[in-house]
């Protein structure tokens, strides 16, 4: 009978085992539910409609043209552009966004009485909404009531969206503030997490402020900086609202057509299903890519720890 002891708690630890794998395949079967309709079920369909040619009247059948289709739509002068106006458009927005998020979050890091309240406001685009910044923005870039043409000097010229060499700079000052709340409050939290020994110890050595900020507090942020240059790029790679209202991918030359906005088109305007599907794989690839590239370059520069 005591031989079999080692047995029966081996089987013991097994089952108990296996009811926690049961238990945990049970509690991310929802969660794999959701993403199997809503994600991965459309990027195949995606894969089904690139190879399939959308014909100009809805009443008649798709054509399957293999990879032709895919060929034709990445050659062209559209998707060049669109590609284009996106990389330009997100080295913008993110490099913009995390200095000055990194800015106001030194200010607001000050021990001085009230920062609370600037803390707050600092942060408060992050509550506000692509419709709200945009009819904001929308308001001070109008030619006729808006500020902007007044503060540099252009009553009576078009506004910045509608002149092709503004229009995107115009766009990415509006996503730049919209996300700039959310850029502020990363910043703050890896502040928070910079030792005060560490500064104090370079203090002592005889370190000035731009020495320590450089040689200390830069270096314990790398993480923090990271993860922002990853998550803002995805961000300004997904950037649709603030283009759809502001300038519809124009001026005349698509100066604002991103990719995003150039599926939507193709979708919703050319009622072009194999077009977009082309076009969203292509995002999809390109996004992937460059987050891999993001995290194999900047991860090396990364200081974790304290």
């Amino acid at each position: 009978m005591a031989g079999n002891a080692p047995g029966r708690a081996r089987t013991k630890r097994w089952s108990r085992r296996t009811r926690d794998a049961l238990l945990a395949y049970l509690l991310i079967v929802p969660s794999l539910l959701v993403f199997g309709v809503f994600v991965f079920y459309p990027l195949l369909r995606n894969f089904r409609l690139a190879t399939l040619r959308t014909p100009p009247f809805p009443n008649l059948p798709k054509r399957y043209v293999g990879l032709d289709q895919i060929r034709e739509v990445l050659g062209s002068w559209e998707f060049g552009n669109s590609l284009k106006v996106t990389l330009v458009f997100a080295l913008i927005t993110v490099p913009a966004g995390i200095v000055l998020g990194l800015l106001l979050a030194v200010l607001a890091h000050q021990r001085l009485a009230g920062m609370a309240i600037y803390r707050t406001i600092f942060s408060s685009t992050v509550a506000s909404s692509v419709a709200v910044a945009s009819v904001i923005f929308f308001t001070f870039l109008n030619p006729q009531i808006g500020l902007i043409n007044y503060w540099f000097g252009r009553e009576g010229q078009l506004s910045p969206l509608d002149d092709p060499k503004w229009a995107l700079v115009a766009v990415a000052g509006v996503t730049i503030w919209q996300n700039l709340g959310l850029s502020f409050i990363l910043m703050s939290s890896g502040l928070q997490s910079v030792s005060d020994e560490l500064l104090d110890a370079a203090a002592v050595d005889g370190a000035g402020s731009w020495t320590r900020f450089r040689r200390v507090t830069i270096p314990m942020l790398s993480p923090t900086l990271f993860f922002a240059g990853v998550v803002g790029g995805i961000i300004a790679f997904q950037s649709f609202g603030q283009i759809d209202f502001l300038t519809q991918g124009g001026p005349p030359r698509d100066e604002t057509n991103v990719l995003v906005y150039a599926i939507y088109r193709a979708t919703f305007q050319q009622a072009n299903e194999g077009k977009a599907a082309v076009l969203a794989i292509a995002l999809f690839v390109i996004t992937f890519v460059l987050t891999l590239i993001q995290i194999r370059v900047l991860e090396r520069r990364v200081t974790y720890g304290s």
